[in-house]
């Protein structure tokens, strides 16, 4: 039989606990970015990963590199919580946009660093957390008051009370600003609550395509609205390639609408062309800059939604010509 060696701990107790004796470089508990589907952060179904690297060359982590079933299980999961969502009170979801902003603030200086590592500046780092933070802020207070100024009472020529009122479409699928912008400008969180904000406040459910080369901060965003009594499914975050999935998010039959925040022609043709097997909306944003006013206003929450006009008969009282 072999000698049994029996080394010594290079650990001592304190009253503290354990404390190291040696210099021994601790081993850094390095992150997983996963994917964010139905209110948990499973791993892709297929197992696959990529690792994306900064202007150095540097890798960044180990992202999930979602499939169709992926996106197949976020439509699910989005689907599934339309009702839920589009039923609360406006002024519930403008709580729990105003706390994802509180968790968002509270969060601010990991953003900070995942922009960092991604290329920015401390101070654009900075002014993009501060501006997605005033941006959730924005449309929680037009949660409650878009309805207000979009709806309309109509004059029709016959006996009906009649008026129009904007309502959720439903499932909206959104790939996300993909690539660098001019003077060094990164849309990977702003441009990301940007889109998802008037969304979600407008009473849709949505299912996203994170940016593919800087995609750390959405990963981390799901967290923040994991914790901001945000349903499971309302808001689901996938990391890939739009290459791959971009005509399932536009093909998807249980998909009512699809944002597109690139300017590829040839991915806007597809989605043009794919969309009229069931007249899908499709709305782009490839031109818009998400750090001026031009990025945001109510017309936003208005992409996503439809107008439902109601006929209501008004009975005439006592035959005498009144009505009400």
């Amino acid at each position: 039989m072999g000698k049994v060696i029996i080394k010594k701990s290079s650990l001592s107790i304190s009253e503290n606990g354990l404390e190291k004796k040696s210099s021994a470089k601790r081993l850094e508990v390095l992150k997983t970015y996963k994917i964010y589907i139905g209110g948990q952060f499973p791993r892709t179904e297929s197992g696959r990963y990529y690792i994306p690297t900064n202007a150095a060359g540097k890798k960044l982590a180990n992202v999930c590199l979602s499939s169709r079933k992926d996106f197949r299980d976020a439509v699910v999961a989005a689907r599934g919580a339309v009702s839920g969502w589009s039923g609360r009170a406006a002024f519930n979801r403008s709580q729990i946009l105003y706390r994802m902003a509180e968790m968002l603030e509270g969060r601010k200086a990991q953003f900070i660093d995942e922009l960092i590592q991604q290329d920015s500046s401390k101070a654009k780092a900075e002014k993009e957390v501060n501006l997605a933070i005033d941006r959730l802020i924005y449309y929680a207070g037009w949660c409650d008051k878009f309805q207000q100024l979009f709806s309309s009472v109509n004059p029709v020529a016959s006996s009906h009370f009649n008026f129009s009122v904007p309502e959720p479409t439903g499932v909206v699928s959104i790939i996300a600003p993909q690539s660098d912008l001019p003077a060094g400008r990164q849309d990977s969180l702003l441009g990301l609550v940007s889109v998802i904000a008037p969304v979600i406040a407008g009473g849709n459910t949505c299912l996203l395509l994170a940016s593919e080369t800087k995609p750390l901060c959405a990963v981390t965003f799901a967290e923040v609205l994991n914790s901001s009594d945000l349903p499971g499914g309302v808001v689901n975050i996938l990391t890939g390639k739009a290459s791959e999935l971009a005509s399932w998010f536009v093909e998807h039959m249980d998909v009512n609408a699809t944002i597109y925040c690139e300017n590829n022609s040839e991915i806007k043709k597809m989605m043009r062309e794919r969309s009229a097997v069931n007249l899908k909306r499709i709305t782009f944003y490839d031109k818009i800059n998400w750090y001026t006013n031009e990025g945001q206003s109510p017309y936003f929450i208005m992409d996503t939604q439809e107008i439902k006009t109601t006929w209501h008969p008004i009975e005439n009282i006592a035959g005498a010509g009144g009505s009400y």
